[in-house]
């Protein structure tokens, strides 16, 4: 048995926690959680798309303000469907006045209006 203190308890309110046990921190909810998001100026978000359509809905988030990380993994194979992406995305960062870069082999970052992505990687000096 392990023992619980704090936050552990307040969630699951027993005071101890059987040996190889998981705890979901995902489905933990805290109660200052959603009045931290709704004063936020803008949200980072993640996104994956698994087909050309469900790019819409990332654009929504994009028009909304909100910084938007995007995982493409599910289309990158077919280069038709990513030229089209990178040109909606292309026009939506134009229309927000936002910037869209690719940071890694399969995502993308969206920003708004006032936000510009580095394209230079920081990399240590040795």
């Amino acid at each position: 048995m392990m023992k619980k203190s704090g936050i552990l308890r307040r969630h699951h309110g027993a005071d101890t926690l059987e040996e190889g046990s998981f705890l979901d921190l995902g489905a933990m909810q805290f109660e200052d959680e959603a009045g931290a998001l709704a004063g936020a100026r803008g949200t980072v978000r993640l996104a994956e798309i698994l087909r050309f359509e469900d790019l819409h809905q990332v654009s929504k988030l994009a028009y909304q303000g909100d910084i938007v990380l995007l995982d493409y993994t599910s289309i990158a194979n077919d280069q038709i469907a990513v030229k089209r992406m990178s040109i909606d995305l292309k026009n939506v960062s134009k229309d927000t006045g936002g910037d869209v870069a690719g940071i890694a082999k399969n995502l993308l970052a969206i920003t708004p209006a006032g936000i510009r992505i580095d394209r230079q990687k920081i990399r240590p000096s040795f």
